[in-house]
């Protein structure tokens, strides 16, 4: 059974600095997270990453580009469904490629106070505050992300305390390795792949930016109604 630990920047981020490396088999940093742990074994960042900032593979250690997550998001719907954020790339691309049973999300819940900082490192660009057709829904964006998981069989937890867009559980770093996958509702997720398979959506490029006139924001904001209708039943079991 493989447990992921997906690493964000936000300020909380920092506290993973001091934490043991069981019981997380791997370790994934989105961006700037690889500044915290030197343990980690796959950094993901965009084409737009200043190279100042890109990070040095050591031994075991392995870099992710758009050469990698592209291909991996386009299996689950491309970057249009799935939110372009790196926060859900990268949770997709570790569910196609490490295929886990858990993913731990810490320092991902994009949630940007207006004064202090907003990233461990101080304070940074808040991406998802973009005007962008495939961000009107973070808490939707998540919900599917979640759902598509537990199809598979894998887990995706929020270690995170304080304010998420995210709606995954909330479960403590002990009681990550044992979470199981929360229920969800299959007629309304298959009713939102249909809807999927019928708006025909997918960028293979993944710069849906290229293509946006395609796209009906009703139309996403029904599908992002769906995923969130979907995923309803794990909100409301306990940890």
């Amino acid at each position: 059974m493989t447990v992921v630990l997906m690493l964000g920047s936000a300020p909380m981020a920092a506290e993973s600095v001091g934490w043991p490396r069981e019981p997380f088999d791997r370790v994934v940093a989105i961006n700037n997270a690889w500044r915290l742990r030197p343990d980690w074994d796959f950094a993901v960042y965009p084409w737009d990453f200043p190279e100042e900032r890109r990070p040095m593979a050591g031994p075991g250690q392995t870099v992710i580009t758009e050469n990698d997550f592209v291909p991996a998001q386009n299996v689950y719907g491309g970057f249009v469904y799935a939110g372009a954020t790196m926060a859900f790339t990268t949770g997709y691309w570790a569910l196609h490629a490490l295929q886990p049973a858990v993913i731990a999300v810490f320092g991902c819940d994009m949630h940007y106070p207006a004064s202090g900082p907003t990233h461990f490192y101080g304070v940074g660009t808040s991406d998802p505050l973009r005007p962008d057709i495939t961000l009107r829904s973070l808490e939707a964006k998540s919900a599917r992300l979640m759902v598509l998981a537990a199809m598979q069989g894998c887990a995706i937890v929020n270690l995170s305390a304080g304010p998420s867009r995210l709606i995954f559980p909330r479960v403590p770093r002990a009681a990550a390795a044992h979470a199981r996958v929360r229920e969800f509702c299959g007629r309304t997720a298959d009713r939102a792949l249909a809807l999927e398979a019928e708006l025909g959506y997918l960028v293979p490029s993944g710069r849906y930016w290229e293509a946006q006139d395609r796209f009906d924001p009703l139309a996403l904001d029904r599908l992002d109604a769906l995923w969130l209708h979907a995923a309803r039943p794990a909100l409301r079991q306990t940890a």
